[in-house]
């Protein structure tokens, strides 16, 4: 017998009447709150209103999504009419998604106001699947929304159940029972075909359930019988996360919500424990680390945080978050209180016990990774930049500054050429960018500059080394740049520049000019 941990469940939740009840939440509307007449949400379609979202009320009156606006209001005098704002629905579906995120990671979206959640091995921490619908139940009636619920085998049977306002729970192995009596609209199939199936008067899924497979795919295609499979959970169809998955993941429940910074701050400190143990078990780091604040009256907020190497110390782990709490333009506002706190590790590496080498280089190394860590979680990762090398011959473009915690590490071969083999550097460190023009003076057209005039300065050059000549790539298309000549020289004061002559004095163009590139340390 399979372990019921194994089995997979699936909760499907529908809110029918989102747009109307998003409009009675607000509280610059509070008439929609407590009016008994009737709401209609309506769009403009080809040049008249017509009813894209009515309330309960409404449809209670016989005022569907078939009608217009102005026949509505040739039924019913008194009705409460608001302009349809798909943007504010979609915020508030989002929002919602947030926070079914406390049920289960695994929360996925499906039309404009449903959600499916894999609550595969996770009823037991609500006490049971009963239990958890009705928490979801409750929880989103007291936030005034209207919801139906079905908890199923497969997400295609818990949408099909959902879809026609039930809230239940399929016992797993029942779901071709549970939907035998529905509709073969719930197949989702287009309209030719549905017709199709009722004029052949297959007009139930238990009219399909006996059916030989063969004939209805040779007749209705082989995704209909993909589908009937998987309505009457004789095959599964996984639902696609809408956020990623942590691989590592501990939360805090609190049956008393916390307000306070200092509790906020313990928790995080214990959570930051518990990743570290379960990453050590693991024989991981964590680079980049998501803590998640769920407040009783729904809103959650997300609080990330990286690291350069792999890290499970989890007094390091709470210090960013700490940093990053501090530094936070809009602070964490704590209303009533948070009733859940949740830390996911979201990338790992394997992490290797670190030897300390005997000219302490390791923990130079350390204290580095862990100030970048500090920077990032106080300014923001995208402000804390590192140089990666890039494939090619052009100095400027040699480098490019990308995050300093990139969760990417890009290499190039010969990136330290000039540095490890003890000689001094063949190229300055840093660059002026645009290379900055200079009046020099060369003992002949092609030969080294013997004086040069920077900044209103005459420099008098007493050793120069070069040429390093420097062609333009041919490859990249639109670029203009010319053959570059570069010198390294040194005035009579023993200060070090870095020169080029731009152009040839063969060339059938304009003669050549002269820039100053770098300065040498």
């Amino acid at each position: 017998m399979p372990n019921s941990s194994s089995i997979r469940r699936y909760c499907a939740i529908l809110l029918p009447f989102l747009s109307s009840d998003r409009l009675k939440r607000l509280p610059r509307a509070p008439f929609f709150r407590s009016s008994a007449e009737p709401l209609l949400i309506v769009e403009k379609v080809k040049g008249a209103l017509r009813i894209v979202a009515p309330d309960p009320e409404a449809l209670k009156l016989g005022l569907g999504t078939d009608l217009s606006l102005a026949e509505a209001r040739a039924r019913i005098a008194n009705l409460l009419v608001a302009d349809h704002d798909p943007v504010a629905d979609e915020a508030l579906i989002e929002r919602i998604a947030d926070w079914c995120d406390r049920y289960t990671p695994l929360v996925a979206r499906y039309g404009p106001n449903g959600l499916i959640l894999d609550i595969t091995g996770a009823a037991h921490l609500f006490r049971g699947e009963a239990a958890l619908l009705a928490d979801v139940m409750a929880r989103l009636a007291t936030f005034g929304l209207s919801a139906y619920g079905v908890i199923a085998g497969t997400p295609d049977t818990a949408r099909a159940l959902v879809r026609i306002g039930r809230t239940m729970i399929v016992e797993p192995g029942r779901e071709a029972e549970a939907v035998r009596p529905l509709s073969v609209t719930a197949l989702d199939l287009d309209e030719a075909r549905t017709l199709a199936l009722t004029r052949a008067g297959l007009k139930t899924i238990g009219d399909l359930v006996e059916r030989p497979r063969a004939p209805l795919a040779a007749r209705f295609g082989a995704d209909c019988v993909d589908r009937l499979e998987r309505l009457i959970g004789r095959a599964e169809h996984p639902v696609s996360p809408r956020r990623l998955v942590p691989a590592v993941l501990a939360e805090r429940i609190f049956f008393e919500p916390i307000a306070h910074a200092d509790d906020m701050n313990a928790s995080l400190r214990a959570l930051a424990a518990d990743i570290a143990a379960l990453l050590q078990t693991r024989g991981e780091g964590g680079r980049a680390f998501e803590a998640s604040f769920y407040r009783v009256d729904g809103l959650v907020r997300r609080i990330s945080v990286a690291t350069a190497r792999p890290n499970r110390d989890p007094v390091a782990i709470a210090r960013l978050f700490h940093e990053k709490l501090d530094a936070l333009s809009d602070p964490l506002e704590a209303g009533f209180g948070f009733d859940l706190i949740r830390l996911g590790a979201f990338r790992t590496e394997p992490f290797l016990e670190a030897q300390s080498s005997l000219d302490g280089h390791a923990l130079d190394d350390d204290a580095v990774s862990d100030l970048v860590d500090r920077l990032g979680a106080r300014f923001g990762v995208e402000r804390v930049l590192r140089f990666v090398p890039e494939d090619t011959h052009i100095p400027e473009r040699r480098a490019r500054a990308v995050p300093a915690l990139s969760l990417d590490d890009p290499s190039c071969p010969g990136w330290d050429e000039g540095f490890l083999s003890g000689e001094p550097p063949q190229r300055p460190l840093s660059l002026f960018n645009p290379p900055e023009p200079v009046e020099a003076l060369a003992g002949v057209p092609d030969g080294p500059p013997l004086s040069f005039r920077w900044r209103r300065v005459l420099h008098q050059v007493a050793r120069a080394e070069g040429p390093e000549r420097i062609a333009p790539e041919w490859w990249r298309a639109n670029d203009d740049t010319r053959e570059r000549d570069y010198y390294r020289v040194e005035d009579r004061e023993g200060r070090r520049f870095w020169l080029f002559r731009e152009g040839l004095y063969q060339e059938q163009q304009p003669g050549p000019r002269w820039y100053l590139h770098g300065l040498f340390a």
